[in-house]
């Protein structure tokens, strides 16, 4: 297609921002309604929001698992709304979601877009599956595109301006961005790795050669280093981690073909004629020369996901900027050509098709037996990223079933103990989902604190439990659990239809554990 230069300069930026504040709204809008459908069709809350607002009982500087942020979020959304509420529990993270489609429009802006590229990108964003996801839940992974966007934000008005000021500004922007990134998912290291090579394959390399792209670095450092101060100091658990996760069958591992294909489905197939066109402009066209590293970032960064066998949606915070890059093309190629004004309006319509469409495979707004029904008259279910059993239901939606269940279990064991018995007894659960359920969803009914070798419980260690008598949740069979207690009872059962395989099993009363937790911690460690 022949595009003509986008005026980056001539674009008035004020309409372009109304219109980014409008798809804002609407995005929000749209996981509020998603989450109120949620709850209401009898979706609970999801496992690592259990384990979120444990961790944001514990503030730190980081955890096994993750940096701070995303245990500040759960913090304070738990001062403010408590977390029975669905959408107040995700509202900060729909309000993230809201943040990314406003920064698309901003994008466009920068890349020299107007008001129908601009639409047009945000709705895009709006309309890909993998974002309506990730901005229905309490994680990290809802801020981890806004942070990355305002990086990509600032090197294009770092390398389209001329101004001293603004270039020292726009480095400070990135700086302080990169950082916090860095405070909320450590993934964004491969994210600046790609994009300084993609830089130093280009000649927009020019732009390093300044002392604000220095100072920028070290507002990263400055911005990471409490994280990184705490890995120090309990000696790189996150690294660890990692390194098990990598030895573990735990997670699917793609070749590029899947992966790329991967890609397409978790940003919704509608959409790949925007961002696709966003990637092959930034790559190829006399317009977007200025702008030519962020296509060579693409290739770098896919070849990398691939190459370290990552789960497919390492990718999305990456791609507002070619949702954005797409807006741009696609607007410069209709121009003022009617039957091409017509075919875009025609894409419009089938983007907001896709959101209606797809947004069950998102947002769990049917209830399980009409969502099983729904998907096999489309002929379509997502695929785990994870590997285990066979389920009914993918594994982000199974992980919102069973935690009542088992703290109403559990309760009931616990208060039918001899008072003097319940004195002494403990809670040990095999996984930070189940531990995280006792100790957030079971305070009304006065259960004991649960302990756990998994993830950042094993840091927080026994809490002073010897084992004389413990409740344990555990898919180990009576007979493996023999070695370690003097006798344990099957008291209960975890099998709700809907929960993942490894939440069902027994539940045990334990008597006599033949060595103290203390004596055996180190061997309990679960960090995968």
């Amino acid at each position: 297609m022949e595009l003509t230069q986008p005026k980056a300069r001539q674009t008035d930026l004020r309409p372009i921002l109304w219109l980014s504040f409008l798809f804002a709204a609407l995005k929000l809008a749209i996981q509020i309604i998603g989450n109120i459908l949620a709850q209401h069709a009898g979706y609970g809350i999801f496992r690592d929001e259990l384990y979120y607002l444990v961790c944001g009982q514990h503030l730190a500087f980081g955890y096994v698992d993750q940096p701070p942020l995303v245990a500040l979020q759960a913090r304070l959304t738990e001062i403010l709304f408590g977390h029975n509420t669905m959408w107040t529990l995700r509202l900060i993270s729909g309000l993230a979601g809201a943040a990314k489609v406003f920064l698309t429009g901003l994008l466009v802006w920068a890349l020299g877009g107007g008001r129908k590229a601009a639409a047009l990108a945000m709705l895009g964003v709006t309309a890909a599956g993998v974002y309506l996801g990730i901005d229905s839940y309490l994680s990290m992974n809802s801020f981890d595109p806004v942070f990355w966007m305002l990086c990509a934000l600032a090197l294009i008005r770092i390398v389209s301006s001329d101004s001293p000021s603004e270039i020292r500004n726009w480095w400070i922007v990135l700086g302080l961005s990169a950082g916090l990134a860095f405070e909320n998912k450590d993934s964004v290291l491969f994210f600046l790795v790609a994009m300084l090579v993609a830089l130093l394959l280009t000649p927009q390399r020019r732009i390093l050669a300044n002392r604000w792209f220095a100072v920028s670095v070290l507002l990263i450092v400055v911005v990471a280093l409490p994280n990184l101060l705490w890995q120090v100091h309990y000696h790189f658990p996150t690294l660890e981690w990692l390194r098990d996760v990598q030895k573990s069958d735990k997670d699917v591992k793609l070749s590029p073909g899947p992966f790329f294909l991967a890609q397409i489905l978790t940003l919704t197939p509608t959409t790949i004629l925007l961002w696709a066109t966003g990637v092959l402009w930034l790559l190829f066209s006399k317009a977007a020369r200025s702008f030519r590293f962020l296509g060579v970032f693409y290739l770098l960064f896919l070849a990398l996901m691939m190459a370290m066998h990552a789960e497919d949606y390492y990718l999305a915070p990456a791609y507002p900027v070619f949702f954005a890059a797409g807006g741009v093309a696609l607007a410069a190629w209709v121009g003022t050509k009617k039957w091409r004004n017509i075919r875009l309006g025609v894409y419009a319509v089938i983007l907001i098709a896709g959101i209606v469409v797809f947004l069950p495979f998102s947002v769990p707004v049917f209830p399980p037996q009409q969502w099983l029904a729904y998907a096999k008259k489309l002929h379509f279910t997502p695929k785990d990223s994870e590997n285990h059993g066979a389920t009914p239901l993918p594994q982000f939606y199974a992980d919102r079933f069973g935690w009542h269940d088992l703290v109403g279990q559990v309760a009931a064991i616990y208060n039918a103990l001899p008072p003097q018995e319940r004195a002494v007894t403990g809670i040990f659960a095999g996984n930070y989902g189940e531990a995280s359920a006792i100790n957030i969803l079971g305070k009304p009914y006065g259960l004991p604190t649960a302990i756990s070798g998994h993830q950042n419980y094993w840091i927080w260690g026994p809490r002073g439990y010897t084992g004389e008598e413990m409740i344990i949740i555990d898919g180990a069979s009576p007979d493996e659990m023999k070695p370690y207690y003097d006798s344990c009872t099957v008291v209960g059962e975890r099998n709700h239809p809907y929960a993942m395989p490894w939440e069902h099993g027994p539940i045990y009363v334990c008597h006599g554990r033949k060595t103290t937790y203390q004596t055996d911690w180190t061997e309990l460690k679960h960090y995968y």
